[in-house]
């Protein structure tokens, strides 16, 4: 069921994708610092979402490496306690009783 929703989902998504292509084909100018581009903005605009999307995704991946970098060192940590725990529980008590 899941499938067939994700299918329709972005069927409906390239059809909307193709009817806004459709309907913004005029050639717009882009200006930027080192000169200016005429090209449809149709096309910009998949320029710009697909750079954003880039952006995003690796922003998205530095956070994730820190926290699996976070992750990892509390790993090492836990094991480290965990091992003096064992170590002090090994220990033969000293003393009267």
């Amino acid at each position: 069921m899941k499938r067939v929703l994700l299918t329709l989902f972005l069927l409906l998504l390239a059809l909307l994708g193709s009817v806004l292509t459709r309907l913004n084909s005029a050639p717009v100018n882009f200006h930027y610092y080192l000169g200016s581009l005429e090209s449809p903005l149709a096309l910009l605009l998949l320029i710009v979402f697909a750079c954003g999307t880039l952006l995003g995704l690796v922003m998205t991946l530095s956070l994730a490496l820190s926290a699996h970098a976070a992750r990892r060192r509390l790993r090492r940590k836990l094991q480290l306690c965990e091992q003096e725990i064992r170590n002090l529980r090994e220990i033969p008590i000293k003393g009267r009783h």
